[in-house]
C-alpha cells in the first residue's frame, strides 16, 4: 500500500526539482517520491539491503 504526503520546499530548491522532473521526462512528484525513496533506503540499510547484481 502507498501512502500520500505533504512537503514543504524553498522556492529555489523547488524549482530546480521541477527542472530535473522535466529532464527526465517525469512528474515532479514522481521524482520527489523517488529521491525520498532513496535516501530512507540509504538510512536504513539493514532494512533495505541492496539487490543482488
Amino acid at each position: 500500500m502507498s501512502k500520500k504526503t505533504t512537503i514543504v520546499l524553498p522556492d529555489a530548491i523547488y524549482e530546480d526539482l521541477i527542472r530535473w522532473a522535466e529532464a527526465e521526462g517525469r512528474p515532479t512528484a514522481n521524482l520527489a517520491a523517488f529521491l525520498v525513496e532513496q535516501s530512507v533506503r540509504a538510512k536504513f540499510k539493514d532494512k533495505y539491503p541492496a539487490p543482488p547484481k
